[in-house]
C-alpha cells in the first residue's frame, strides 16, 4: 500500500471512529431505524438525481446496500439505543473483519490458511469474553445485534469487492453512492412498522428546534462525513486491494471510538470489556492479515550464449 493510500486509509479510521459520537447524539433524538433511512434518504435522493448508475450488476449493488446499509445500521443503532456503550459497539462491529473471511471461504471459495484459522477461533473467545462479561451486567442483547450489525457490514464487503473485481474501472464515489439507494425505503417501512408512523416524523419535527439541533449536526456528519467521504474512500481502497488487506485496517476504529467516549461521553469500560477487545483485535487481525496473496509473476532470464552478442562490423575492403 503506497504511503498517499496509507493516509487515507488512516482519514477513514479517524472519521468512522468519531461517527460513534455522532450515532450516539442522533439516538438522543431519533428513533432508530428513522434516523438510519434518514442517513441514508439524505444521499439517495441527490445521487438518484445527478450520479450515473455504476457499470455493475445490480446483485452486487443490492447485497453492498442490504448488508452495509440496511442491516449493518439497523441492529447497530438499535443496539446503541438499548444500552450498547459508544466506545463498545466501536469494537464489536470490527467482528466484520473475521466474518468477511468466513463469507469469502464460503461464498467465494477462497482457501483458509492455518493461521487464518487460529486467528478466527481467538477473535471468537474474546467476542465470548465481552458476551460474558456483558451477560454479567444483564445486557448482552446488545452485544449480539452488533455482532449481527458486523456480519451485515461483512456481506456488503463481499458486494463491493465482487462490483469492483468485475467492473476495475467503476468510480468508488458513484458506487458508494448508489448503494445508499437500497436502505432507504425497507428501513422506513421497518420505522413505520416497528416504530409507528407518526414517532419518527414526530421526533425529525422536534430537531429543528433549540434543543434538537445536536440531531441534525449528528445527521449531516453519518450520511456526508462518514459515508459519502468515509465509505468511499473504503471502496476506493478496496478496488485498488485485496480485501484480505484491507480489512485489518478498521481493527482501528476501535482506538478512535474508545478515545472518543471517553474523552466526550466519560464511557469507562471494564476490565474484561478490554481485555476481550485486545483478544479481538489480535485474532481478527490474523485471519484478515493471513490471507494468501497472489503469487509473483515469474521471469525467466535465458542464458547468453556467444552466438546470441552482436559481432562488430568489419571494415570493407576495396
Amino acid at each position: 500500500m503506497t504511503s498517499r493510500d496509507r493516509l487515507l486509509a488512516l482519514t477513514v479510521i479517524l472519521l468512522w471512529g468519531l461517527n460513534f459520537l455522532a450515532i450516539r447524539v442522533g439516538l438522543d433524538h431519533l428513533p432508530p431505524f428513522f434516523f438510519a433511512a434518514l442517513r441514508f434518504a439524505v444521499i439517495a435522493v441527490p445521487a438518484l438525481l445527478f450520479i450515473p448508475r455504476p457499470p455493475v450488476r445490480m446483485r452486487w449493488i443490492l447485497l453492498y446496500g442490504t448488508g452495509f446499509g440496511i442491516l449493518q445500521f439497523a441492529f447497530l443503532f438499535t443496539a446503541m439505543r438499548i444500552g450498547m456503550p459508544t466506545g463498545l459497539a466501536s469494537l464489536v462491529l470490527q467482528s466484520s473483519a473475521p466474518f468477511t473471511v468466513i463469507l469469502g471461504a464460503l461464498l467465494l471459495r477462497e482457501r483458509l490458511r492455518p493461521v487464518q484459522i487460529a486467528g478466527l477461533c481467538v477473535a471468537v473467545a474474546g467476542m465470548a469474553l465481552i458476551g460474558w462479561n456483558q451477560f454479567a451486567h444483564a445486557s448482552l442483547l446488545p452485544v449480539l445485534l452488533t455482532l449481527a450489525g458486523g456480519f451485515g457490514w461483512a456481506l456488503g464487503n463481499i458486494g463491493t469487492r465482487q462490483a469492483t473485481v468485475e467492473t476495475p474501472s467503476v468510480n468508488p464515489l458513484h458506487l458508494t453512492l448508489w448503494i445508499t439507494t437500497v436502505p432507504v425505503l425497507p428501513l422506513l417501512a421497518i420505522s413505520f412498522i416497528w416504530e409507528g408512523p407518526a414517532t419518527g416524523v414526530g421526533a425529525l419535527a422536534n430537531t429543528f428546534t433549540a434543543d434538537g439541533w445536536p440531531a441534525l449536526a449528528a445527521l449531516a456528519y453519518t450520511a456526508l462525513i462518514a459515508t459519502v467521504i468515509g465509505s468511499g474512500l473504503w471502496t476506493y481502497l478496496m478496488s485498488r486491494y485485496s480485501a484480505g488487506s484491507v480489512a485489518p485496517l478498521s481493527l482501528l476504529v476501535p482506538v478512535v471510538g474508545f478515545t472518543a467516549a471517553w474523552i466526550f461521553l466519560g464511557e469507562t469500560p471494564a476490565p474484561a470489556s478490554l481485555l476481550g477487545g485486545a483478544v479481538v483485535i489480535a485474532g481478527a487481525f490474523a485471519a484478515t492479515a493471513g490471507a494468501r496473496k497472489a503469487p509473483a509473476a515469474r521471469i525467466t532470464v535465458e542464458p547468453v550464449t556467444a552466438a546470441d552478442i552482436p559481432r562488430p562490423l568489419q571494415p570493407a575492403v576495396r
